[in-house]
């Protein structure tokens, strides 16, 4: 059997469910997961076309490609993984 990457791709979506105060709720290729504003403040003040705006980037990525952020899947289903660090300050650090 044949892997064709580009089969693959087309065959697994992304779109957006919800969007409210607390961040984003996305399906991707039938898993839903919720983006909290806390772990993705860069999307609080994405416009809602920007954030609808979401695909595919290639098998394991989705992409805004209007805002510039990208997110490999592994961090969607594993966050503990990915601690995001925010830094206000070069001595102040934040943990979301």
């Amino acid at each position: 059997m044949q892997n064709d990457s580009k089969s693959n791709t087309s065959s697994t979506s992304a779109s957006v469910l919800m969007i409210n105060g607390q961040g984003i709720m996305i399906s991707v290729g039938g898993q839903d997961y919720f983006l909290s504003y806390n772990r993705v403040p860069w999307m609080r003040e994405a416009s809602i076309n920007d954030v609808l705006n979401i695909q595919m980037s290639g098998n394991e990525a989705i992409e805004w490609p209007n805002l510039d952020v990208d997110l490999e899947l592994d961090s969607l289903r594993h966050p503990e993984r990915y601690p995001l660090l925010i830094k206000r300050t070069p001595s102040e650090v934040l943990e979301a």
